[in-house]
């Protein structure tokens, strides 16, 4: 087997972590890893398929002479933007996890199951864009339908993790429960959240745009149409919520005039796409849950049902581990189809 020399970009970081431990679980044929982060976590020592690495020093030249074939960034938007150019003129391809480099025309958006084809375009900038975590999990399910029925509209409402804020998102939504708990909650100044998270919902993610949408939002409208190459309408309304890890999104999809849903097929079409599983047991109980979805590599759905107005309007539910699925999980996969595209050129 052919392997590759990797390195990856935020290697302390909790999708950074979590990409070891993707490239672990699938086999990834790493041959040499290289990981990078901060001068604040240079030194610190990661362990990977049984071998200690320890974390070196991001800086302009540490790409230079290391072979690297792919390069996973996850550390921010600002850090690819200055130090992705560094490791594709080193002969890397650039997997790219922030949201830098997401709506430039020449860098291809992929989500491998929905649009593997773009990656092909990956030659004209030496990079590969990762989407945003709700985008990811929410085009995996709208992918198969629109094939099936052609869609009209998008309203979409999302229930995001703290994981989604990074490490510093999940310890403050564990250390505010353990203040309530201990009757101190009430002073505790908010620091990840512009509120209390905990036994709360916030809804307000990102920056804050013109129109009165976030930029979380804007993200998945425009995300959407560039992934699947489609001009219908998505409007999306992003909350916080205290839940540890999994994003769960609450879908209404109006299909084109004149379609009428087959609850049944619709089933079967999201159940046969690739990396979906269908849980949609009412009267026993069973629907996707961020706890039924964490550590895993799936995107569930359920809660299917036909709008009781209008016939050709569908709501389901879909919950996925944003993590892994909707970042380290997703570039892997894109890497994979990457090798696959070149050992077959």
């Amino acid at each position: 087997m052919i392997k590759y020399n990797v390195a990856v970009v935020g290697a302390s970081g909790a999708v950074g972590e979590e990409l070891f431990r993707v490239l672990e679980d699938v086999n990834f044929p790493v041959g040499e890893l290289l990981p990078l982060a901060s001068s604040k976590s240079a030194g610190e020592v990661i362990e990977f398929n049984e071998k200690s690495y320890r974390i070196v020093e991001l800086t302009e030249n540490v790409f230079l002479g290391k072979d690297i074939d792919i390069a996973f960034f996850s550390a921010g938007g600002s850090i690819s933007a200055k130090y992705a150019k560094y490791a594709v003129d080193a002969g890397a391809v650039v997997i790219d996890n922030t949201s830098h480099f997401r709506m430039f025309d020449h860098i291809p958006l992929v989500v491998p199951e929905v649009n593997p084809e773009d990656i092909s375009q990956w030659r004209e900038s030496g990079i590969i864009a990762n989407p945003n975590c709700s985008t990811i999990q929410m085009v995996q399910l709208l992918k198969p339908l629109d094939d099936s029925y052609g869609i009209k509209r998008v309203d979409v409402s999302t229930y995001q993790a703290v994981s989604g804020a990074g490490k510093a998102g999940m310890k403050e939504l564990v250390k505010q429960m353990q203040e309530f708990f201990t009757f101190k909650l009430s002073d505790t100044k908010p620091e990840a959240f512009a509120h209390q998270i905990a036994l709360n919902v916030i809804p307000h993610i990102d920056v804050p745009q013109e129109n009165g949408y976030t930029k979380e939002e804007m993200k998945m409208t425009n995300e959407t149409a560039k992934i699947m190459h489609s001009n219908f309408p998505v409007s999306a309304t992003c909350v916080r919520v205290p839940v540890l890890r999994s994003h769960s999104e609450a879908i209404t999809i109006r299909f084109n005039d004149g379609v009428d849903i087959d609850i049944d097929r619709v089933k079967e079409v999201l159940e046969n796409f690739e990396n979906v599983k269908l849980i949609d047991d009412l009267e026993s109980n069973e629907y996707p849950m961020p706890i039924i979805s964490t550590d895993t590599d799936l995107t569930y759905v359920g809660r299917v049902r036909k709008d009781i107005f209008e016939d050709n309007v569908l709501h389901i539910w879909g919950v996925a581990d944003q993590v892994r699925v909707g970042a380290a999980t997703n570039s892997v996969r894109i890497a994979q189809k990457w090798i696959e595209l070149e050992e077959n050129c």
